[in-house]
């Protein structure tokens, strides 16, 4: 079982299986917009789809917090160009 949270002291969500923490994607929050620039998930735990995982349920809380996000990391800007209905979420050029 898996688990996200957002580790506000690290500016960073990280993701966690059975307690032990396999990834995390870094965020810098500037007033509304998070800026995720790193997503990493532990080799051992790779191609599982946890890294979707993590991106989802960050954006969900960005989404829930009314903020945007500026997608620096190339693994969440993929997921968002996957997932349509997060394009919203994109902050405006």
């Amino acid at each position: 079982m898996s688990e996200v949270s957002n580790n506000r002291e690290q500016s960073r969500y990280e993701i966690f299986v059975d307690g032990e923490r396999i990834g995390f994607m870094t965020y810098h929050l500037d007033g509304d917009t998070v800026t995720t620039p790193h997503t990493e998930i532990d080799r051992a735990y790779g191609s599982r789809g946890h890294g979707q995982e993590l991106v989802r349920a960050a954006l969900d809380q960005i989404r829930a917090d009314g903020r945007v996000v500026v997608p620096l990391c190339p693994f969440v800007e993929f997921y968002i160009d996957r997932h349509r209905d997060y394009q919203d979420l994109v902050k405006a050029s």
